[in-house]
């Protein structure tokens, strides 16, 4: 069994060669930067979801939570020592954003557990070739790493992500392991209408980054009585770009389409489209909003709500509970999809 301070040091230089703030290198570390750099133009040719500003941008939330301050917080908040009889978890990763399960493969392995990952058809490159960094750097984790793109077993745990119908499926199909199963979630924002410019442009960064796939993503917006959406339409402006790609625009055109056939109110401009409704998860290029009054009652909503909601963000983090404007896709390394705690789950198998 690799002890608990190797595998933390073996994440740190891997995020540390991430961030290219490693001076000597290793021929065996070398190669495995050269794979992924590779596995980064594969990922695009099979995923056109995927972008290299958006790879990047998950690189860099990764980077993030294996700092050294991260991975200290980590350890200063759990027993990571104790596991001593290692089990081998299955985590069955969806494949919305660039690497959506690096998390679970830190957390099985900062446990002391063996990973055995299924890989996303629509993402299965990208988090090998960071595992194949991570076996350069120490090679001991060889026996506690692998993947698979196809049916698994052998397996003593399960943690799966997924949409809500398929977490229904993975707790009938998985019913008799431990598990952790996670739904459908999404990021909502909070306005109190006097945000600025750059503050509703760094709300734009919530709401389009990963072309709002993500669980962290934006997709519905809690503002005032009377709210003027222009000025928000106006700071969005810089994410006009969105226009040139053809899965999302094709998407903005389709809705907008049936939303003029149907006669549904809607705000517009140009590539995005916004609605009032009460559903948290929208569709691509599509935003829900509702009106609030009192915030009293927008706390109740918030809190019968809770198993819809990922994240909430609001101006300079006012909201209780919630992340600044731009900061949604940037958790700290004990942010757990769901609310569910990753390690405690995996310390108690």
């Amino acid at each position: 069994m690799i002890i608990f301070t190797k595998r933390l040091d073996a994440f740190e230089r891997l995020g540390k060669l991430l961030k290219e703030e490693v001076t000597a290198v290793s021929e065996q570390e070398n190669a495995a930067i050269l794979g992924f750099k590779k596995a980064k133009a594969k990922a695009l040719s099979k995923n056109t979801w995927f972008t290299f500003d958006n790879i990047d941008l998950m690189l860099s939330t990764i980077e993030k939570i294996i700092s050294a301050e991260q991975l200290k917080l980590l350890a200063n908040s759990y027993q990571l020592e104790t596991v001593k009889d290692p089990k081998t978890v299955a985590v069955i990763m969806a494949g919305n954003i660039p690497m959506v399960g690096f998390h679970d493969f830190l957390s099985v392995l900062v446990s002391g557990h063996r990973f055995l990952g299924k890989l996303s058809s629509e993402d299965p490159f990208l988090l090998p070739a960071l595992a194949d960094i991570l076996l350069a750097i120490e090679p001991e984790f060889k026996d506690y790493i692998t993947f698979s793109e196809t049916p698994i077993s052998g397996f003593d745990a399960v943690i799966a992500t997924g949409s809500d119908n398929t977490a229904r499926y993975f707790n009938y199909y998985f019913g008799k392991y431990p598990n952790l199963i996670r739904g459908n979630r999404n990021g909502i924002a909070i306005l109190n209408g006097s945000e600025t410019e750059e503050e509703l442009q760094q709300l734009g960064i919530d709401i389009f980054s990963f072309f709002g796939l993500g669980c962290r993503n934006v997709s519905s917006l809690f503002v005032p009585a009377g709210y003027d959406f222009n000025k928000l339409f106006e700071a969005l402006e810089t994410f006009e770009e969105l226009k040139n790609h053809s899965k999302y625009f094709n998407n903005y055109e389709y809705n907008k389409a049936i939303w003029l056939i149907n006669g549904e109110p809607h705000f517009d401009n140009g590539f995005v489209l916004l609605k009032k409704a009460t559903e948290f998860s929208s569709a691509v290029s599509v935003l829900h909003f509702q009106q609030y009054g009192d915030t009293e009652i927008l706390q109740k909503i918030l809190i019968e709500n809770q198993d819809k909601i990922q994240c909430i963000v609001s101006q300079q983090a006012y909201w209780p509970g919630s992340y600044a404007f731009g900061q949604a896709q940037i958790p700290t390394v004990l942010d757990y999809a769901d609310g569910l705690n990753t390690l405690n789950f995996l310390l108690e198998i």
